[in-house]
Formats: structure tokens, C-alpha cells, sequence
């Protein structure tokens, strides 16, 4: 039998993405399965999951209270993939930002590799489209601050486009783990690398949402900025 995996997708108000993007994931390969984590949609994206979940075994959908963050709804879809028989576990975006097309390049790398990140910014090259330069100068400045402060091998540590071997989230403590915001990405990528798992990056190109509104907010990106600092006083006490 093949190795299942399951990706993982946040939701907050997108019912124009969320069946198209169900439908262009589960299309790569017969292996994955989709899992919505709603937090309480005033505009019916959960209900929308759930009418697409009755009709295919595939599909499944967890609803949380309220808007509770990236992170923590991230961690939620972890915890139920470690207690199904899931091999592989995807982050992904409902706003078609991340391209489904990669998913099978994706399984391809995490065959001989423990977390597999996709990379807006690899070897000098810069792989976003339609996002302004005040956007693009953050995220890409962001990366760099990420790495000077924690060491980190990779290029793009803020992405949210990734895939983990099973092993690595029995590893680490998802108890400890308390960034919410985009900080999440680097917390749980700098993790597996002190854990000492194989990371690799491929590239992919970003393409900005066109359909519903942006997460980003200055609280998102205060937290990315001391959490680095957090990690890297961690990682000095052995905490983590």
C-alpha cells in the first residue's frame, strides 16, 4: 500500500478557495487526503468543507471556535494526523498562493528527507508574483534577520508551504511550541534542525492570493521578530 499523507489547510473566510482547492490537491495523487481546519468562518467556509467531506472519504474537516491563529490550528491538524496513519503531513494555504501542481515534487524529496520546505528564495533567486515591494522587502529581510539570529541552514524559513515526515512531529514537543503567527514556520523548521533531521528546500513560485484578504498584521510580525530570540536563548540552554 502506498504511504498516506494528509495536507493540512487553515481556513478563515475563504469559501471562494476552499472547494477549488480541495478539488486541485486531491487531483495530484491518489495518496493524499485534505484536512480543513476552520476557525468558525462567518462566510460559510466550514460548512462548504463539510458538504465536500460528506460526499468523499478523502476529505475531512475540523472546526475550532473561533479565529485562534495560524499556529495553533496548525498544531490541531498535526495532532490528528498523529493519531491516524499518516506518513507525510503538508502546510498549506487555501488561496492557491501555495501551488498544488508541486505537491508531487514535494512527496518526490520527502522520500530522502525529513521536512521538505518550499523556497520563495533560493540561490540568489526571488520566486513571488504580485506582491508590492514594501511586501516583498519584509518577507525577504525577515528571512535574513531569521537566519542571522538563529543559525538556520535555509533560505526561506518564513514559508508556510512545507512537508514532514511522521517522525519529525512525534519529535518535537508541539506542547512547547508557542508561535502563532508566521513566527510558527521558523519555530517549527528551527526545531527539526536542532532535532537533527534532514531539511530540504525546493523551489516554488508564490503567487499572492487573489481571492479574500490577507493575514498579515504588524502583531504577526512583532512576534516573528522576538521569537527568533526566543529560539535562539533556547537553543543556548539545551530547552530546546
Amino acid at each position: 500500500m502506498p504511504k498516506r499523507a494528509l495536507v493540512i489547510i487553515p481556513t478563515f473566510n475563504e469559501q471562494g478557495n476552499v472547494a477549488r482547492i480541495i478539488d486541485a490537491v486531491l487531483s495530484q495523487d491518489a495518496s493524499l487526503d485534505v484536512l480543513i481546519v476552520d476557525d468558525a468562518s462567518p462566510d460559510g467556509t466550514g460548512e462548504i468543507a463539510d458538504s465536500v467531506a460528506a460526499s468523499n472519504p478523502r476529505v475531512n474537516a475540523l472546526h475550532r471556535s473561533g479565529k485562534l491563529g495560524l499556529g495553533t490550528a496548525y498544531i490541531a491538524g498535526f495532532r490528528w494526523a498523529l493519531e491516524r496513519d499518516y506518513a507525510f503531513v503538508f502546510e498549506m494555504d487555501a488561496d492557491f498562493s501555495h501551488n498544488p501542481d508541486r505537491l508531487q515534487k514535494f512527496l518526490e524529496t520527502i522520500q530522502t528527507a525529513d521536512l521538505v520546505l518550499g523556497s520563495r528564495y533560493q540561490n540568489g533567486h526571488v520566486n513571488v508574483v504580485n506582491w508590492p515591494m514594501s511586501r516583498l522587502f519584509l518577507s525577504y529581510a525577515a528571512n535574513i534577520y531569521a537566519r542571522g539570529v538563529t543559525g538556520l541552514p535555509v533560505f526561506d524559513a518564513t514559508g508556510g508551504f512545507k512537508c514532514f515526515r511522521r517522525k519529525v512531529l512525534e519529535t518535537i514537543d508541539l506542547n512547547a511550541v508557542h508561535s502563532n503567527g508566521y513566527a510558527f514556520q521558523i519555530e517549527m523548521t528551527f526545531r527539526a534542525w536542532k532535532a537533527g533531521f534532514r531539511i530540504v528546500e525546493i523551489p516554488i513560485v508564490f503567487v499572492d492570493r487573489t481571492s479574500g484578504e490577507s493575514k498579515m498584521s504588524k502583531r504577526i510580525v512583532r512576534e516573528a521578530i522576538w521569537m527568533v530570540w526566543r529560539l535562539r536563548w533556547a537553543a543556548f540552554t539545551r530547552k530546546v
